[in-house]
């Protein structure tokens, strides 16, 4: 059976929005009292961070004529990590440290070491490193990123400051689609800000794209690194090699006296992705008093001894999947005058993906009438562990599945910025973002004939890692294995045809102007949001020719050879012990040796809806510039008011059968202050604190009406001879996830790219999703498709996402870096980085208490998160390995059978390295060379399950062991 996980993290809550608000005009009131108001006309309009073009360091590099666009200094600090004018490892930290250490908040910030050159091979990469920040491997890649133990759900990310549409059904963002070298730097806000609009609950990211009149004149950059993996070809005939590309151009010219700037950046990417994979389905207790022959009366497994932990099924699977992104980035700027800045940003992405995902399982439990002969055991606890044997009465299963994926995506945004020369300044941004996926996957079953039984030895490990399996059936051999249904799945296969599409329109309108007092001049906004997330989703059931396609007709032994047309190598599981399966053409096989028929069921009725979000904010910031004691104070004080219209529509079920379409959405406001205090306390030392009350909006397939629904007489019990309702389904009802966090920050700066810093952080969730059953639920708006029944009322239960509150998350950050030449003169050069997180959350019992393995912290915690790099970089020579760790958290997963359980993801560790030299001088000067390992020791990816045996003892044993192999590039880069 192909069992897929999808993992999610839940968020939780306690506290009251009023503490937050006093706190804030305390804050106020204490500056103000023992401050002294600056001089108004020395004083400089602050820009709002999603707006931010260049700060003094760009300005410098920049011609002198390029000054008289109206470029005011960013009160984040944030955006001189869109000019890149220095380059090399040293320069990109010491970028990233200037925005941190000028910002008016906590943020954390990476650079480019130069133009299309993020210091990883993708932006996750290079986020998973940022102190507070973990990553989720997908496919052995970064793909997605957790803020401050809370999932990749609570995390806002945004593109040059606008919110951006995601492919995922959730609002989670697949950083993989964005190239990489086409982003200039990123900015992570830890703390809230009045101006910032899109922002999540655990952080917000943003994503920064080169702007030309920052540069002082015209660069060009081509880029090429050809790749491979060592995990070699899986799938032979596949079309899914081992090697692959990745190319980039980059553009970027000033024209009219430095007045109009043109960026254009073009990248591709062909990556392929070889991985092995094993899973063992469940563990338990066959034989003996502690077995589920007795507990459960199930049959007596023959061969098996009694009261020993024995593996009730596996599979092993080989996934080669090719990677094809293309990206072009175009940025137009003019700035004509002192008075008129404008910014024109268009980007353009296709993502095609194509997996070939071939593999055998099979399951052993006592109903399947195996049995086991020589069998060995391990002493371990609490249990002996089966290890080794002889298994007969096995029907394998040969699962050959094909997926094509196409996505793409849109973004453009209008910036015009004018300064009418009296300390008034106008902002006015209009954006669209689209993202569109069409999937379509299909998988088909093989085996022996007329259900026949094999046997193998086996040699599991007690630990993490690959099996030994010795079958004594060669499943490579297309003469004995063939298409069937071996184990009464009651289908021959199953094809899915997903299409999404997800948009989100925006305009904003802002004004600026200077006050005086202890603030150096306040951003009065509005900004307007349509967003609109549509999927569906189509499912069909494949017969072969021949056979019946319903219970009377069907025939599970039925078989049919596989065409030899069809057939293309085998797939290589030697891994695992067996040599090899057949492999096959999927689409091929499905389209001449198979029908199709309709067969939505009800979780696939309802991944079929629209949820649309109209999100109207007010703002208002106010710029902090004042001193205290002595110690110069920046920072800002704001609001917002969010109003969110919330609405879907969707397909009412009755178990699998359509009923037909529902609607249903609310109406909220919620208001968030926040405060930011940054205070110089000596020289290059930073006392920061920051309160704020954050919020983000529930789970996109949480907010979906989609509901099975119906009414049924109640035989027994207090109702019977009544007719309910009752069902389960999405909630369009929901609030959102509201936080009050507290952070306090300390750095100290030195040289040039040296620094400390420690952090303490505080988040209140008052307001979490958890899902529970109503038991008074108005069913007024559902459609009874039982005519034959009349419901006693229209109230009945109901179970569903509900909001809940109490529950808090808090940790600890520390972070630092030096260059080798401040310790010892022939130490320059050399250089370290490195970073430390510890983080704990407490959860309610009422939002996991039904669920079994519930975790007793946040769902995708990881309480401990380090990095670790060193560098050398001197005479054209760079060299940087790096290593992450992240140890083990809890992922919520939809396991057998659709039923919600828990998982653990052991601890991660992941080493990457570079090396590369750089021609400084003579014919070759700006021409460079790089080599890149990444996952440098192979690390695997590895998740625990937590269930309870027949005699209700609980057990932890291993589930998932996967590995990618190492990926090495190799390349070139050359610049004008």
């Amino acid at each position: 059976m192909n069992r897929r996980h999808s993992k999610r993290g839940h968020a939780v809550p306690a506290l009251r929005a009023r503490p937050l608000a006093t706190a804030c005009a305390m804050a106020l009131l204490l500056a103000s009292g023992t401050t002294w108001a600056q001089d108004q006309a020395q004083t400089q309009p602050q820009q709002n961070p999603s707006t931010a073009p260049a700060d003094a360091n760009a300005k410098s590099a920049k011609d002198e004529k390029a000054k008289k666009a109206p470029k005011p200094t960013s009160s984040d600090g944030v955006s001189n990590l869109d000019a890149v004018v220095v380059t090399g490892i040293q320069a990109s930290i010491q970028n990233s440290l200037n925005a941190k250490r000028n910002s008016g908040n906590i943020i954390e910030a990476i650079s480019a070491e130069d133009i299309g050159k993020l210091p990883d091979s993708s932006i996750a990469e290079s986020l998973a490193r940022v102190p507070g920040l973990a990553t989720q491997r997908v496919d052995g890649r970064a793909n997605q990123i957790s803020i401050r133990g809370l999932s990749p759900d609570f995390v806002g990310t945004t593109l040059n400051g606008r919110e951006q549409a995601t492919i995922g059904e959730n609002r989670g963002v697949d950083f993989d689609q964005y190239p990489s070298e086409l982003i200039s730097g990123v900015a992570v806000y830890k703390t809230p800000d009045a101006a910032l609009i899109g922002q999540g609950l655990s952080g917000t990211v943003d994503l920064h794209t080169i702007r030309p009149l920052d540069l002082p004149k015209r660069a060009i950059a081509v880029n090429l690194r050809g790749e491979t993996t060592d995990n070699g070809n899986l799938n032979h005939g596949s079309g899914v090699g081992d090697t692959g590309h990745r190319a980039s151009f980059s553009y970027i010219d000033q024209f009219f006296d430095h007045t109009l700037g043109l960026a254009v950046g073009v990248a591709q990417l062909d990556s392929p992705i070889q991985e092995k994979q094993y899973q063992a389905w469940w563990w338990s207790l066959n034989n003996g008093s502690q077995g589920a022959e007795n507990n459960w009366g199930a049959p007596h497994t023959p061969g098996l001894p009694d009261n020993v932990l024995s593996q009730e099924g596996m599979q092993l699977r080989a996934k080669s999947e090719n990677q094809l992104r293309n990206g072009i980035m175009t940025v137009l700027e003019w700035a004509p005058d002192d008075h008129y800045h404008s910014t024109l940003d268009l980007y353009y992405s296709t993502f095609d993906q194509k997996t070939n995902l071939n593999g055998v399982q099979w399951s052993s439990s006592p109903y399947d009438n195996v049995s086991y002969s020589n069998v060995g055991l391990e002493p371990t606890l609490p249990y002996p562990l089966v290890t080794t044997g002889h298994i007969d009465g096995l029907k394998a299963i040969l699962q050959n599945e094909y997926t094509k994926e196409k996505d793409n995506l849109f973004s453009a945004g209008w910036n015009n910025q004018y300064d009418f020369g009296n300390g008034w300044m106008i902002n006015a941004d209009a954006s669209y973002s689209m993202a569109k996926r069409r999937l379509h996957d299909a998988y088909l079953f093989a085996g022996l004939p007329g259900q026949e039984t094999s046997g193998t030895d086996f040699a599991t490990p007690v630990h993490e890692h690959f099996p030994d399996f010795t079958p004594g059936t060669n499943f490579a051999d297309p003469s004995v294995v063939q298409f069937t249904d071996p184990n009464n799945y009651g289908y021959n296969g199953r094809a899915e045809y997903d299409k999404q599409k997800d948009t989100i329109k925006a305009f904003r309108l802002e004004v600026t102007h200077p006050v005086g007092w202890i603030f150096s001049d306040f951003t009065l906004g509005a900004n307007y949001s349509d967003r609109r997330k549509t999927k569906s989703a189509d499912v069909f059931f494949a017969w072969l020719n021949g056979n019946g396609s319903d219970s009377s007709s069907y025939v599970p032994g039925y078989g049919m050879p596989i065409d030899p047309s069809f057939l293309s190598g085998i797939t290589d599981l030697s891994y695992g012990g067996i040599p090899g399966i057949v492999n096959y053409n999927v689409n091929d096989a499905l389209g001449s040796q198979f029908y199709l028929t309709q067969r939505n069921g009800q979780s696939d009725w309802s991944r079929n809806y629209t949820v649309r979000e109209k999100v109207p904010v007010a703002y208002i910031k106010f710029n902090l510039d004042t001193s205290l004691g002595g110690v110069p104070i920046t920072g800002n004080l704001g609001v917002q008011a969010v109003r969110t219209d919330q609405s879907s529509t969707a397909l009412q079920t009755n178990g699998d059968t359509l009923v037909g379409r529902i609607s249903d959405g609310t109406r909220y406001t919620k208001v968030l202050p926040s405060l930011n205090v940054v205070g110089e306390v000596g020289e290059n030392q930073y006392l920061r604190f920051g309160l704020a009350k954050s919020m983000v909006r529930g789970r996109i397939d949480d907010e979906k009406v989609a509901t099975s629904a119906g009414v049924a007489e109640v035989t027994d019990g207090p109702a019977a001879g009544q007719v309910l309702w009752s069902g389960s389904g999405g909630n369009p009802k929901l609030k959102p996830y509201v936080a009050v966090g507290a952070d306090l920050s300390w750095e100290k700066y030195f040289g040039k790219a040296s620094y400390v810093a420690a952090a303490v952080f505080n988040k209140n969730l008052l307001n979490y999703i958890y899902n529970e059953t109503v038991l008074d639920y108005d069913f007024s708006k559902y459609v009874n498709d039982n005519p034959t029944l009349t419901p006693t009322s229209t109230r009945g239960s109901f179970t569903t996402p509900q909001n809940g509150s109490g529950g808090k998350i808090k940790g600890l950050e520390l972070q630092g870096g030096i260059e080798g030449g401040l310790i010892a003169a022939w130490l320059d050069g050399f250089g370290a980085q490195g970073n430390f997180s510890l983080t704990n959350s407490t959860l309610p019992v009422s939002a996991v208490s039904t669920i079994p393995g519930s975790p007793s912290t946040l769902p995708g915690l990881s309480r401990k998160v380090a990095n670790l790099a060193l560098y050398y970089e001197k005479y054209g020579w760079s060299f940087r390995i790096a290593e992450r760790y992240r140890s083990s958290f809890t992922g919520e997963a939809v396991a057998l059978f659709d039923q919600l359980g828990y998982n653990t993801v052991l601890a991660d560790k992941q080493t990457d390295m570079q090396i590369g030299y750089e021609f400084q001088e003579g014919t070759y000067s700006g021409l460079s060379v790089l080599l890149q390992v990444n996952n440098l020791t192979d690390s695997p990816y590895k998740t625990a399950q937590t269930s309870a045996l027949p005699n209700n003892v609980k057990i932890q044993r291993p589930l998932e062991f996967d590995t990618y192999g190492r990926t090495i590039m190799f390349g070139i880069n050359y610049k004008l």
